[in-house]
């Protein structure tokens, strides 16, 4: 599964991307911020059984955020965010909601997976599997089960909070835990994970040096 420094540098090329005039330090803090919310929940689990993946991996939390930055720059008189980042406020957070989405919760539903509609509905889906064009059979892909038989949502529901414990660093078994019991802080699992962070690296360093050299005009 992805680990934290995984999904910041996944945002990191995000924010990058998308960011635009507004990109900067202050710009970028924000939105690495608002990623690493989700894997908070991991301290959840240790009163929430099932609560890692599940408390602040819902897709609710970025939906509520969008509300809110609906609210405040469409129906609100005066707007707060509009009023920060020299007028680019608007633009930070809706990035910051696209980073959480595409880069703090998405990466999860690989692997174990990710509790996307919790509380409302409490199912953990993971979508584990490959996606290729072959000869001899076509497009193929695994992800989820689409046969007449399939149950469970197409074979991706993997169980409730009841049946799913995430392991962490901070909580890796469900209940209570052993003095030497040993806490894995991954930082990248794969060469191709590694890859990713090192890239981010790259291309927020150049970024932020362009940024820099070239400063930023007010949004007009």
């Amino acid at each position: 599964m992805p680990s934290t420094v995984v999904h910041l540098a996944l945002a990191g090329l995000i924010a990058a991307a998308l960011l635009g005039r507004a990109f900067d330090w202050r710009a970028l803090a924000v939105v690495l911020g608002l990623v690493v919310v989700p894997d908070l929940d991991a301290f959840a689990g240790l009163v929430i059984p099932g609560g890692h993946r599940a408390l602040l991996h819902t897709l609710l939390f970025p939906a509520a955020l969008a509300v809110l930055i609906y609210y405040d720059t469409r129906i609100r008189s005066t707007s707060w965010l509009a009023a920060r980042f020299d007028g680019y406020g608007p633009r930070v957070a809706w990035v910051g909601v696209l980073a959480i989405v595409f880069a703090g919760i998405a990466p999860d539903l690989v692997g174990a997976g990710a509790n996307i509609l919790y509380p409302i509905h409490d199912q953990f889906y993971a979508f584990n599997g490959k996606l290729e064009l072959s000869t001899q059979r076509g497009l193929v892909q695994t992800f989820v089960d689409l046969s007449p038989t399939a149950t469970d949502g197409g074979g991706a529901a993997v169980g409730s909070t009841a049946d799913v414990h995430v392991s962490s660093g901070v909580d890796p078994t469900r209940g209570p835990e052993s003095a030497d019991v040993d806490r894995v802080f991954p930082v990248a699992r794969s060469g191709t994970q590694l890859l990713l962070v090192v890239t981010s690296l790259v291309v927020v360093g150049v970024r932020l040096v362009e940024s820099r050299l070239s400063g930023r005009r007010p949004a007009e």
